[in-house]
């Protein structure tokens, strides 16, 4: 061993480079000796393999290796090199070629979508590119809407009977059907639902009729238009006092009680508009009066002469339920042959109501007395003020009755590419009582005309990645019966498929002003698409031009809460789907037309001074851009980011009462907690997204899992993507649900069958922000003070208990299934 250190030390010394000296197994005849090798240091490793070591040899019995040839050797050295600057070559290239194809779509700003990564297509005729992006969708979108169309549909639609149930509906029915059976849909098909409406008695009409002061019947007032009538009213006789109670809304009916005039006991004279029908009878119930008279003030409407007016004649329709849906059947679907518990919907009022026109408002305001009503109060009935009343007595009967009756929802549908089961929803009211050019008409051609251009599309290449659902709603003047029942008949699907809800009803009322009725996930897509629009009525501009024009604040300008009358409402309020509905407005001044026997064509188009055609073009651009953006984006563009605001906006009403509550040893520290949780929570889980790669489908799965709902058909969903990642028979997609941030917001403390709206900030019941805010109020209220005031008119220290934890456990809720895993959560407030 020595001999052998000695060797290998003198084998360093006369190497003329740097090298290693590998020892190998000799083959052969030399096999047992040992034999060096020098090979640069890079590729020795390679050469080594077991050696066994012998007696030593003579140095002189070594061979020696021929020299390499210099050139041979230098290009070894150098292969590194080359190799190194070739990859610099090509990611310098590759580089240069991304910047230039990113650049060559700067002009279309932060909307460029590239919508087709996934999938090459092979459109026809005027679109024979390999690839459709943003800006070759919008352009074959606008070419195929058409103008011409939309008016034509509106003004055919309006002329056709549409009441529910009725022999004109069937007629309609089957001719929209086949409409959509025409076009290039993957489905089409009906719904048809078994539900109680409500209709006029012919044989015994409602009647109105003077009191004296010894209670005798008098002379009948004449109602004018027998076929004028509040569905869902209560069916009975009731007497009473008249009083005047301005819109009826519950600071109306407090004022005449602090006035002096209370409601209880007495029959209200209110005027339409502001609330719902539906909410001006609850109001009047909570404060114990027997009945309402409902008219249309002119000094609420537009009093250019240029433009029509609503005749004094002509009383208004609407439906007096507080909820949406079959009310004999609350919570269920009205499907045939369902049996179902003999239970009616709390949003039944107990008390009757009835419409009646200008002119038998007029004589019944000359008859009040008492004190003058407050100067917003008055009207233009009289050439004297507004009297709170009391008045005379009046007796009012009303015979309504109900009939089980079938409706029928139409549907058409694009089936997705690569998302089929997610579904983008869009639907129209196709039912009126009267002509209903406004309520219906304009919708329904609408929606049937963007079915026609989808379709279009659909024939040029266009394949969305998700699905879009086209449906035709019945029985929408009873309380969005159709739409309703549909989603109490589909809700375990709806939950997860079901992404987001655009309505069409009530999309063109005027053309002066925009107004977004919608969830907070939705805002920050109107306003993209708003930037996409022409206005119709201020050449050169885009609707967002136009709104910014006169507010800088698009927003306030702009979005408005959904109103419970709308189809959109039970999206969001019931199922936790973000929804919107578009509509034009007058300036300030209602259409006057609407629910009433002039909503016309004709009246329409005066109103819009001819603009019809280009306001309902517009709301069809609106709609399909937005279509577009929905079921093709990536990710879904919804910005549940937004609702860390609308929280910090809602309870900090909460602020004012906070001195009132620590008085009685109370406190809003738990509420105030979960909203920091949730807006910390949102704000982290943004971050996150906006800065990972969104082509990384994993990673895109676990994000898209903190934002859905912790349902267990998606916990199965999660474990089969887990276990089985790489399916060969499909290609995984992201579970891309920010919907179901609108989902958490549905308390899960209360019953759906009891409180079906239970939204906390849309929908309606105890466990909502806005009950949590009236019960507060009366804190600094004298109503604990005022005689017959009942228990809900009192602050009740045990229900504003139960109202904070429904609140913030719910608004808890939400910032958990944010925030991920259970480690990452605290609880403790």
């Amino acid at each position: 061993m020595e001999r052998l250190w000695g060797l290998l030390q003198r084998a360093q010394q006369l190497s003329p480079r740097s090298s290693q000296t590998v020892y190998q197994r000799v083959e052969g005849p030399q096999k047992g000796h040992l034999e060096e090798e020098e090979e640069d240091g890079e590729e020795t490793l390679a050469h080594f393999c077991p050696m066994e070591l012998k007696g030593p040899e003579p140095l002189g019995s070594r061979p020696r290796q021929p020299n390499l040839i210099p050139w041979a050797a230098a290009g070894r050295r150098a292969a590194p090199y080359l190799v190194l600057t070739a990859l610099l070559i090509f990611t310098g290239a590759f580089l240069l070629g991304y910047v230039a194809f990113r650049g060559s779509c700067q002009t279309c700003g932060d909307s460029v979508l590239v919508v087709s990564e996934d999938v090459n297509y092979e459109p026809d005729l005027d679109f024979h590119r390999g690839t459709l992006y943003w800006s070759d969708l919008q352009a074959m979108f606008l070419q195929f809407l058409g103008e011409g169309r939309l008016e034509d549909t509106i003004r055919q639609t309006s002329l056709r009977e549409r009441v529910a149930g009725s022999a004109g509906m069937a007629a309609l029915t089957q001719d929209i059907r086949a409409a959509l059976s025409r076009q290039k849909l993957d489905h089409v098909w009906t719904d048809t639902h078994y539900v109680g409406l409500q209709f006029p008695d012919p044989a015994h009409p409602n009647t109105l009729h003077w009191v004296d002061e010894a209670g005798k019947v008098g002379e009948q007032l004449p109602l004018e238009d027998p076929d004028v009538y509040c569905p869902y009213s209560a069916i009975g006789n009731v007497t009473g006092e008249l009083v005047y109670a301005h819109y009826g809304r519950p600071e109306d009916l407090q004022d005449l009680r602090a006035r002096g005039v209370d409601p209880a006991g007495r029959l209200l004279l209110v005027r339409v508009g502001v609330i719902s029908f539906a909410q001006k009878v609850t109001n009047a119930q909570d404060f114990g009066a027997q009945g309402v008279l409902i008219y249309p003030e002119p000094a609420d409407f537009s009093q250019d002469p240029h433009k029509p007016s609503l005749s004094s004649q002509q009383a208004v329709y609407g439906h007096v339920h507080l909820g949406t849906g079959d009310p004999y059947t609350p919570g269920f679907p009205s499907f045939n042959q369902t049996q179902f518990p003999p239970v009616a919907s709390s949003g039944l009022p107990s008390i009757p109501a009835q419409p009646i026109t200008a002119d038998i408002a007029s004589r019944l305001l000359r008859k009040l007395k008492g004190p003058v009503a407050p100067q917003e109060w008055q009207g233009s009935l009289l050439g004297s003020p507004y009297h709170l009343g009391p008045g005379p007595g009046l007796r009012l009967a009303v015979n309504n009755h109900r009939t089980s009756t079938p409706i029928n929802n139409i549907f058409g549908c694009i089936e997705g590419r690569s998302e089929p089961d997610h579904y983008v929803v869009i639907g129209a009211q196709r039912d009126a009582w009267g002509p209903g050019a406004a309520k219906s008409a304009v919708g329904t051609a609408i929606l049937l005309e963007l079915v026609r251009t989808f379709s279009s599309m659909v024939s040029n290449g266009f394949r969305p990645r998700r699905s879009l659902l086209f449906i035709s709603w019945d029985g929408g003047d009873f309380g969005s019966v159709g739409s309703t029942e549909w989603l109490e008949g589909y809700l375990s699907v709806l939950h997860l498929k079901a992404v987001v809800y655009v309505s069409l009803d009530n999309a063109v009322l005027g053309d002066d002003k925009f107004h977004a009725k919608t969830s907070p996930l939705l805002t920050s897509l109107i306003e993209s698409v708003l930037k996409q629009v022409d206005s119709p009525n201020h050449s050169g501009q885009t609707l967002y031009e136009q709104v910014v024009f006169t507010n800088p604040s698009w927003d306030a300008e702009v979005i408005r809460p959904l109103p419970m009358d709308s189809s959109a409402y039970s999206f969001t309020a019931f199922v936790g789907v973000p929804a919107v509905e578009f509509s034009f407005v007058e300036d300030d001044q209602a259409y006057p037309f609407l629910h009433t026997k002039e909503d016309t064509y004709e009246n329409l188009h005066k109103v819009l001074q001819g603009r019809l055609p280009a306001v309902a073009q517009a709301v069809a651009q609106l709609a399909g851009q937005l279509l577009i953006r929905l079921s093709h984006d990536r990710l879904l563009p919804l910005d549940f980011g937004r609702y860390g605001d609308v929280v910090l906006r809602h309870i900090g009403n909460l602020n004012e009462f906070s001195g009132d509550l620590k008085a009685r040893g109370l406190t809003l520290q738990w509420v105030y907690s979960a909203r920091g949780d949730y807006i910390r929570a949102a704000e982290k889980l943004r971050q996150e997204i906006y800065s990972s790669e969104e082509r990384d489908e994993r990673l895109t799965r676990m994000y898209n899992v903190r934002i859905m709902r912790p349902a267990p058909h998606l916990q199965f969903q999660l474990l089969l993507f887990l276990a089985f990642p790489h399916s060969k028979n499909s290609t995984p997609q992201p579970f891309d649900l920010k919907k179901w941030v609108e989902f958490y917001f549905l308390s899960q403390y209360v019953s759906p069958a009891d409180s079906p709206f239970r939204h906390i900030f849309m929908g309606r019941g105890d466990h909502t922000l806005g009950a949590l805010l009236d019960h507060l109020r009366l804190l600094r209220s004298n109503s604990s003070g005022t005689p017959g005031a009942t228990s809900s008119a009192v602050f009740q220290e045990s229900r504003f208990r139960r109202q904070l934890a429904l609140l913030t456990w719910t608004l808890q809720g939400a910032a958990n299934a944010l925030s991920g895993d259970v480690w990452n959560i605290d609880n403790n407030f």
